[in-house]
């Protein structure tokens, strides 16, 4: 197996587990605000789930594995995700930021399918090929989600998490925002 077909199943791992646990942490915030969206995130949750179940079968018999470390990983950057930024987004920030979880595995399927086929791996080329369109498919439904939040303004920037949790830290990020705002008509001015 070449070094660049080795580090990509790795990171393999950590963007599906990032985006496993991410994408179902972020179901759990919108579920009573946006139901539609959390259970298109629950179902993408659900598909790289299964995706790092057969990749341990199909790296395993390569000599590659993808625990402890590798998807231990994956789960610490969607911890850290969860807590520092989603609960301070709106509800079309989290989900715009969730479209980039999965566009990152769909490129690297694509990325590690030619790799394989470049290898001779076949069986690594089909596996990966096959990943793609199904993980394409939950890109493409998130990012048609995230979108038709602009026919829904009011909807889409309610805080993406709810309680208090969510109303200081969406609060906090107007703040800065306004802040930010501020400072950049400042600078025009001058």
């Amino acid at each position: 197996m070449h070094p660049a077909e080795h580090r990509g199943l790795r990171e393999l791992y950590v963007a599906a587990r990032q985006l496993r646990d991410h994408w179902r942490s972020l179901a759990a915030r919108l579920q009573s605000g946006a139901p539609a969206e959390a259970a298109l995130l629950m179902a993408g949750s659900d598909l790289a789930r299964g995706l790092i179940g057969e990749l341990t079968d199909v790296t395993a018999a390569r000599g590659l594995h993808g625990r402890p470390a590798a998807q231990g990983f994956g789960a610490r950057l969607a911890s850290v995700h969860s807590v520092l930024l989603d609960t301070a987004l709106e509800v079309n920030q989290a989900l715009r930021f969730a479209v980039l979880d999965v566009v990152h595995v769909v490129t690297l399927l694509d990325y590690l399918a030619v790799l394989a086929d470049g290898e001779g791996d076949s069986a690594l080329e089909a596996f990966l090929a096959g990943w793609a369109p199904r993980m394409r498919a939950q890109e493409e439904a998130i990012r048609a989600a995230a979108v038709a939040l602009g026919a829904a303004p009011d909807a889409s920037i309610a805080a993406a998490a709810p309680g208090l949790p969510g109303r200081v830290m969406h609060g906090a990020a107007n703040v800065v925002g306004t802040l930010g705002e501020w400072v950049d008509g400042r600078a025009a001015r001058k």
